[in-house]
């Protein structure tokens, strides 16, 4: 089958004037809902207070009312005495002043007392102003005028002023309907699939529906999923049709907006309306097609979930948030300076996922995969980075924009770990956050000499490494190589079996790494820098191995878990790394050795509460029983301070 071409490549700002000058007008219409309804709502209109706040003097200190006049005077020498209930009055904080009465005495300073004629009386020894300890009448909101704006958020704080002015019932914007269409024969419901039918790929889990449903509610929307409907272009157009003919106000069709043979939503969009946009100069997200359909918008958006997710943000929300009357919510802005160079295809707006960490006064940015299918990149992420078109990317420690996911709070309670891959840090990160709330081990994986240049370069606080060096110790020879001038103490995490991971069964009988140079047998590598690379590169020149007669030693991976992944996904025969990766994805284990697994750690950060606080954890009974149920660990010097390196 013909594939199609993008139209027209429309810069981001190009098409979102195009689909606010075709769709701006909100067809939202209004309505009144009970306050306690109407929190994550959109006013519709200007909130005029029907009240005032208060709606009378009040007393804002428990006391005495009185009339200020009647005080005047009073001293210790010459004090004024005063009957209850004809000129002072008790009162409670909050209570409505008697009529005549404008100020409160505190009740720290009355003496009380009884007439000859057994009236209860108070005596002052000092005298108050007017409207002294009062909340005057209009004080806080004044009946008429303007609480709210329209397009205002209703949160907590927005009920609580609503709810004092008398507004029980605001005007708001109907929550607009948003169709979401899945479309791909390859996919299924979640419900239907079984790890079975999963693992041998006939089928694909459809799962952006949830994630695109999730953002339509934060926006204040309601949802409308259709059935999956698949790559058939009249079941995609009925399914338009279908939805633009009812209650839905924007149209999603998830997928099939691409230049592929199976990729309809564009044409479909112009057969039946008006195809407005063919393509977006952003990445991920350059597929999306925006039309026309019967009066309705329809955005077509690309069938990767990270493509997904910014195509339907950039468009969808914005949409969304203008037609309730509001800007869209802003991330909060920083500057940070990037672990590493960034670059980018000139001519794309590119957007990076990042993980940060504050080290001393900087903020670092390390950026995470950029697939479009990673969709665990935008869990993970703390940040998001944008390449502007013009721009080539950004050079190693350029300060650069960052627009926060996460909170300035957790980004500086953050350990930054960047360094050698190892599945014990994520074990101890979920341990510190439960451990010390507010604290976390944020780890990004660049191998284990890339984590000791990080470490010289001051751009993280710790560094996981396990290179072999020529003396047969461990980290030790890199450390003093490497990082002259930086005070470490070299802390062991764990010895951790190495091997060759093989599928279940070891059909090609692999027994060894001499192995791996047998015709059939494909191999996947990890990457250069990183201590498994050494430990493998040690052992072949020890074999007497030619690292060329291997099929697939150039090819790389950044993980263990990737390289178990590579293998129990029948990509490659064989790759190395810990027996915990193996385990997990069930995969037979030849071990190759034992290696030591440290922790490199800044003297300068040692005593910082953050790294105290995971040093605790690191020794403590919950994590050797974790390391232990992984496999593969040896933990007797677990938390063992091995060497202090004074640079």
């Amino acid at each position: 089958m013909k594939r199609k071409v993008y139209l027209k490549l429309h810069t981001l700002d190009d098409a979102l004037k195009l689909l606010f000058e075709s769709f701006g007008e909100s067809p939202l219409a209004k309505e009144k809902v009970p306050l306690e309804a109407a929190w994550g709502r959109t006013l519709a209109g200007n909130a005029a207070a029907l009240l005032s706040s208060p709606a009378f003097h009040g007393a804002a200190m428990d006391g005495v009312a009185i009339r200020a006049e009647s005080s005047f005077g009073a001293s210790e020498r010459r004090p004024k005495t005063l009957a209850i209930g004809r000129e002072a009055h008790w009162v409670n904080t909050g209570q409505a002043l008697p009529p005549g009465r404008d100020a409160v005495v505190m009740v720290e300073n009355v003496v009380s007392g009884q007439s000859a004629d057994g009236t209860e009386t108070i005596t002052l020894e000092k005298a108050v102003f007017p409207w002294q300890h009062v909340r005057k009448m209009g004080e806080d909101i004044v009946a008429t005028e303007s609480v709210l704006p329209p397009g205002t958020l209703i949160g907590a704080y927005e009920i609580g002023a609503l709810a004092a002015a008398g507004l029980i019932a605001p005007p708001v914007f109907a929550r607009p309907k948003v169709a979401i269409i899945p479309s791909g024969s390859e996919l299924a419901p979640l419900s239907e699939l079984t790890p079975e039918i999963l693992a041998s790929g006939a089928r694909l889990p459809e799962f952006n529906s949830l994630v695109l449903s999730a953002l339509v509610r934060e926006a204040g929307g309601e949802p409308l999923v259709h059935p999956i409907v698949p790559d058939d272009p009249e079941q995609i157009r009925a399914a338009i049709l279908e939805a633009v003919r009812g209650p839905a106000d924007l149209v999603v069709v998830n997928a099939g907006s691409s230049a592929g043979s199976r990729d309809f939503t564009a044409e479909i969009i112009s057969q039946l309306g008006e195809l407005l946009v063919h393509g977006v100069s952003i990445m991920p997200g350059k597929p999306t097609a925006i039309g026309a359909v019967e009066g309705k918008p329809v955005l077509g958006i690309p069938g990767y979930p990270v493509s997904a997710v910014i195509a339907f943000e950039e468009f969808g929300l914005n949409l969304l948030a203008r037609w309730q009357g509001r800007e869209r919510l802003a991330k909060p802005q920083a500057w940070a300076r990037p672990f590493q160079a960034l670059p980018s295809r000139p001519g794309m707006e590119e957007i990076l996922r990042v993980k940060l960490g504050r080290v001393d006064d900087q903020l670092i940015a390390v950026p995470l995969a950029r697939g479009a299918g990673t969709v665990s990149s935008l869990s993970r992420a703390d940040g998001l980075i944008r390449v502007p078109a013009p721009v080539e990317g950004f050079a190693a420690d350029a300060p650069v924009p960052v627009s926060l996911i996460r909170s300035p709070g957790e980004i500086d309670g953050a350990l930054l770990a960047i360094g050698s891959h190892d599945n014990t840090l994520d074990v101890l990160d979920g341990l510190l956050r439960k451990h010390r709330p507010g604290y976390r081990l944020t780890s990004a994986h660049v191998g284990s000499l890339g984590g000791l240049m990080a470490l010289k370069a001051g751009r993280c606080h710790l560094a996981g490494t396990h290179l072999l060096g020529t003396d047969g110790l461990y980290n030790r020879a890199a450390i003093s190589e490497h990082l002259k001038g930086v005070p470490i103490k070299l802390l062991r995490l764990a010895d951790r079996e190495q091997g060759l991971m093989v599928a279940p069964g070891n059909p090609l009988n692999v027994t060894g790494l001499r192995d791996l140079t047998r015709p059939g047998v494909t191999f996947i590598n990890r990457q250069r820098g990183s201590g498994t690379r050494v430990l493998l590169d040690w052992e072949l020149a020890r074999l007497g191995l030619d690292q060329q007669s291997i099929a697939g030693y150039e090819d790389e991976e950044y993980t263990h878990m990737s390289v178990a992944a590579a293998v129990a996904g029948g990509r490659v025969s064989a790759g190395l790394g810990v027996k915990s990766a193996a385990m997990a994805l069930g995969l037979d284990f030849l071990p190759v050795g034992v290696e030591e697994y440290d922790l490199a750690v800044s003297a300068r950060y040692w005593d910082d509460p953050r790294l105290q606080s995971l040093l605790e954890v690191i020794r403590s009974q919950s994590f050797l029983e974790a390391a232990e149920a992984l496999g593969g660990y040896g933990l007797s010097r677990t938390g063992e301070v091995l060497w202090e390196f004074e640079g």
